[in-house]
């Protein structure tokens, strides 16, 4: 699951070209290509042909300049031997390694949500929600408050003093309750259970459903812009759920194979042979950068492809001598 997000990550940092129906399992959040702004003005965007001067959503991580985590080194990193996973944070969607998170890894990670330590530190709420809510993994220790002690002793016998007083007391009390849901992270911050801030949090699925949302707190997470956290839609689970069922229902369907039937026969045979042996020289090419274990670079696809071209029009041109 890891080497597919991070592999559909990538692509959404390439231009739109050619099929732009390319189904992705997680892509950034809000982010839309820049072909076809002002930034690449000679660029035709094919998603989106009318295209404002500036992505003004657009944020340009150290990930756009090839390095992630918080020791800012290159995926895949020829200097590193250390066999790790990254992790995708889903507040600041950088990748970080499994062993700079300052935590443990949970079991089944790969369903899970994780949030780095910066990210946290930045919003200190979620160090509250993080100790009912979270997968355990930090040491947890219990704070009973005093004041909450006395309050949930007394609270009940003041309760019952007023029903008997006044019958229709209770009643009025439900109904403000109703037209003002209480907050659920006040409800928590009471409970007085505490969490070590320190380190990366693991989150279960759903857990984002029990976040609170009466209006004090939509406005917090709104102020730092985290109201996605409450959308169910925008997790990884959901995202790669939807990759799915999108490649389910175009099995039997190829896009190469709808654009061959508008060819005649030659064209057809033509163009599947040039594929077939473009996929191969491709795969070799790759294979050479493994073997040795260095990093592709935008420079060496681009000689990759040039060769490419130069091979055609030697073809090219020596089909038509051979017709003189």
């Amino acid at each position: 699951m890891f080497w597919r997000r991070m592999k559909s990550w990538k692509k959404k940092l390439q231009l739109c070209w050619q099929e732009v129906t390319l189904t992705t399992a997680h892509i950034l959040r809000n982010f839309r290509c820049d072909c076809g702004n002002r930034k690449f003005t000679e660029l035709q965007c094919k998603l989106y042909p009318e295209k404002d001067e500036l992505n003004s959503l657009n944020k340009y991580s150290h990930n756009f300049f090839g390095v992630y985590c918080t020791c800012s080194r290159p995926y895949p990193d020829p200097d590193d031997q250390v066999e790790d996973e990254m992790i995708q944070c889903v507040v600041c969607e950088d990748w970080l390694h499994g062993r700079h998170l300052g935590c443990v890894l949970p079991d089944s990670v790969e369903l899970q949500e994780m949030i780095c330590e910066s990210c946290m530190n930045r919003n200190p709420f979620l160090w509250t929600y993080a100790s009912h809510l979270a997968v355990p993994g930090a040491a947890v220790q219990q704070v009973k408050e005093e004041s909450g002690a006395d309050e949930s002793h007394t609270s009940v016998p003041h309760k019952e003093e007023e029903k008997g007083d006044d019958v229709i007391q209770p009643s009025c009390k439900r109904s403000r309750e109703e037209a003002e849901p209480s907050c659920r992270l006040k409800e928590l911050q009471l409970i007085g259970q505490k969490r070590i801030q320190s380190g990366a949090v693991f989150w279960p699925s759903a857990w984002r459903s029990k976040l609170c949302t009466c209006s004090s707190c939509q406005e917090r997470l709104c102020d730092a812009g985290l109201s996605f956290l409450l959308d169910e839609s925008d997790t990884v689970l959901a995202y790669e759920n939807k990759g799915k069922n999108n490649e389910e229902t175009r099995q039997g369907h190829d896009p190469l194979m709808s654009a061959l039937d508008n060819l005649n026969r030659v064209q057809q045979l033509e163009i599947i042979h040039g594929y077939n042996d473009m996929k191969t020289e491709l795969k070799d090419f790759l294979q050479r950068f493994a073997a040795e274990g260095k990093v592709v670079t935008p420079d060496d696809i681009r000689q990759f492809f040039e060769q490419q071209q130069s091979r055609k029009r030697q073809r090219v041109d020596a089909g038509r001598f051979y017709c003189t």
